[in-house]
């Protein structure tokens, strides 16, 4: 799916997604990423089960005021000890499919949100 244009000059904005890969400024990626308005990393996990603590204490390095976790192609849930350092430091978590993840993204950034997307893919 295409998303519509947008504007967000100098910004990481999903411009697509389809299975198995999202599309950031019109470019795809297909592995499991990082990204803040300003930055795109890879996101150091194998697969949803092999999620730590770890995976989401390292996101506190980005200030995130949000951080809204795709998933893949379903929704899953997992255990919030996971993400109870985020809690601690008020940042808030959603849990959506990466897709929905993708949109969500979109409009916190084109509100000015400090929001970062841990996807995935």
């Amino acid at each position: 799916m295409k998303l519509h244009q947008a504007t967000g000059e100098g910004q990481n904005l999903f411009t697509g997604y389809s299975d198995g890969q999202v599309e950031i400024n019109r470019e795809a990626h297909s592995g499991n990423l990082i990204v803040t308005p300003d930055t795109l990393l890879p996101w150091q996990v194998t697969d949803f089960d092999a999620l730590s603590e770890q995976h989401f204490a390292a996101l506190l390095e980005h200030t995130p005021e949000v951080v809204i976790v795709g998933t893949g192609a379903t929704q899953r849930f997992f255990h919030p000890r996971l993400t109870a350092t985020l809690a601690t430091a008020g940042i808030g978590v959603e849990i959506m499919d990466t897709k929905a993840a993708c949109r969500t993204y979109n409009i916190l950034l084109a509100e000015g949100r400090k929001v970062l997307a841990a996807l995935l893919v």
